[in-house]
């Protein structure tokens, strides 16, 4: 927290959002995607691994296990949105004033005020007359 003239404020490592929207699908598919395809090229690392190294031994084992495990780990991982801070969206009217703070120009000025009342169109069969005279 910073105090500028008897005003704190805090500061936040994130930028400010514009908007209380989420993401953009797009950005998480490509973000989920890279994530599966960076777990699928470590995948075949240690697949590789397995084999090119010898003399085999314990680490073999883990090359392996790691090779058997990762494909469900990266399944698992890319079905996971990035929506779990999910952000409820943000009425703005909040943030407005229950009441105007001055009245409008026209009336604090005593300008012309202009007043429409309606009434019913009456309704001649009704009234007992046909419009005759």
């Amino acid at each position: 927290m910073q105090a500028y003239s008897g005003i704190t404020v805090k500061s936040t490592p994130k930028a400010q959002s514009a908007t209380s929207l989420p993401a953009a699908p797009r950005d998480d598919e490509h973000r989920r995607s890279s994530r599966y395809l960076i777990m699928m090229g470590i995948r075949i690392a240690c697949f590789i691994l397995m084999v090119v190294i010898t003399p085999y031994g314990w680490y073999t084992w883990v090359f392996g296990a790691a090779a058997i495990v990762l494909p469900y780990i990266a399944v698992v991982l890319a079905n996971v949105s990035s929506d779990v801070e999910r952000t409820d969206a943000v009425n703005p009217e909040r943030a407005l004033p229950a009441t105007p703070s001055a009245p409008p120009s026209s009336a604090a000025d005593g300008g012309p005020v202009l007043r429409i009342e309606e009434t019913h169109a009456i309704d001649e069969r009704r009234d007992g007359s046909d419009g005759q005279a």
